[in-house]
């Protein structure tokens, strides 16, 4: 899509066509072919028809990000791929507002999901993307959700940036080759980035940046939603609280987000040696955001525990507990490793679906499900890792 016919969407007879067009969706149960031939008898420019059936889709795809926002937003595929998720980038902004700036850049704003969530919580917004297209989505979704905020076409690291309160950057981490994982290959460069260590600063980055990339005066927060790890948000100058922090966003079934943070000042085992114990009745497992931070003992010391190897992530403990944390589980018992063994364990109790969780070992669920072939009318959670250095595998009961 590019920017006039873009531009054309947001003028009275492109929105016409956009209702034409979620219209034709419903209508054809999302059939490509057929909404596809009624919009075109609707509009006879290729062009604009297909920028409007593509919003379409996206509005549908994007509400797993942005929820409800979602029907009145704006996007392409590779922006809407990149955007930050609605709680994530809510919760940023929260920590943000805490602070209180003067005012927020966003260098690289894409179609403008953080520069929604900053003006949400009240900051004063500006973005700027390298993408005239992008640019003017953002701005046209700040105005679709009756949000403040400017927005403009240019590079971010060619701008004078003391006039602002604070800085947030989400460097691109995909080329026309895909991703890019040399830090230097990002837009804008990791020595861009680095320049903006010493001011108040948010910088949005891949989970798996390595830890010595990260100076001790940064703070490096890992942040997971509904159990999958997001992104890691380097807090700088003085927006720095700790070193290491692990935000857990969970899914509550009133569909009501909330969130649970640990830092190393709740590791009593900090620069300690890592405690390791015998297995006990329950099996914790860290959450992923935990597991990057390195706040693992964090979670054994929450739950009375320890780890079952010193190099393993998996915690265990005598005592039952829900933590925001981990996924608690009982241990039902302890069956053989060897896989021949193991299978006939397995079919002598019956099972037939089994859930496969690995650490530490070299096993592929989906094969060894394959090798097994369990044919039992049970259910079963299987957990294969290392205690004490030796493989084990252990039938688990996920507790609710």
């Amino acid at each position: 899509m590019d920017l006039e016919t873009f531009r054309w969407l947001l003028t009275e007879p492109g929105q016409r066509l956009l209702d034409a067009a979620a219209e034709a969706h419903a209508a054809h149960a999302g059939d490509p072919v057929r909404t596809a031939t009624e919009v075109r008898r609707t509009e006879s420019d290729a062009a604009r028809a297909a920028a409007a059936l593509t919003q379409v889709r996206l509005r549908l795809d994007a509400a797993a990000k942005f929820g409800a926002d979602a029907a009145r937003m704006y996007f392409t595929p590779d922006a809407l791929e990149q955007a930050t998720r609605a709680a994530v980038a809510a919760h940023r902004a929260g920590r943000l507002a805490a602070a209180q700036p003067s005012s927020v850049i966003d260098l690289g704003c894409g179609i403008g999901g953080d520069l929604i969530a900053f003006a949400r919580a009240g900051l004063t917004v500006a973005g700027v993307d390298l993408d005239p297209v992008r640019a003017a989505i953002a701005e046209a979704n700040l105005a679709a959700l009756t949000l403040g905020g400017a927005v403009a076409a240019t590079d971010g690291t060619a701008l004078d940036l003391r006039g602002f309160g604070a800085v947030f950057a989400d460097p691109a981490r995909r080329g026309g080759r895909g991703r890019v994982f040399d830090v230097e290959g990002w837009t804008p460069p990791w020595s861009f980035v680095q320049s903006l260590f010493d001011r108040a600063a948010v910088v949005k980055v891949a989970p798996g940046i390595g830890h010595d990339l990260l100076p001790d005066r940064l703070e490096a927060e890992w942040v997971s939603d509904r159990g999958e790890v997001k992104e890691a948000a380097l807090w700088c100058g003085p927006l720095t609280t700790c070193r290491r922090r692990a935000t857990v966003i969970p899914a509550h079934p009133a569909g009501q987000a909330g969130l649970a943070t640990l830092t190393e000042e709740d590791d009593p085992y900090q620069g300690q040696p890592r405690p390791v114990r015998d297995l006990g009745d329950f099996l914790y497992e860290p959450d992923g955001a935990v597991i990057r931070a390195g706040l693992v003992t964090a979670v054994a010391a929450g739950v009375r525990g320890g780890l079952v190897d010193e190099h393993i992530a998996w915690v265990t403990s005598d005592d039952e507990f829900r933590t925001p944390f981990a996924r608690a589980y009982r241990v039902v018992e302890r069956l053989p490793y060897r896989e021949k063994q193991l299978k006939a364990a397995l079919r002598a109790r019956g099972v037939g679906s089994l859930t496969i969780k690995t650490r530490g070992v070299d096993v592929v669920p989906e094969q060894l499900r394959k090798r097994l072939a369990l044919t039992g009318d049970q259910s079963a959670t299987l957990v294969l890792t290392r205690i004490a250095g030796a493989g084990a595998a252990l039938l688990v009961a996920p507790l609710p």
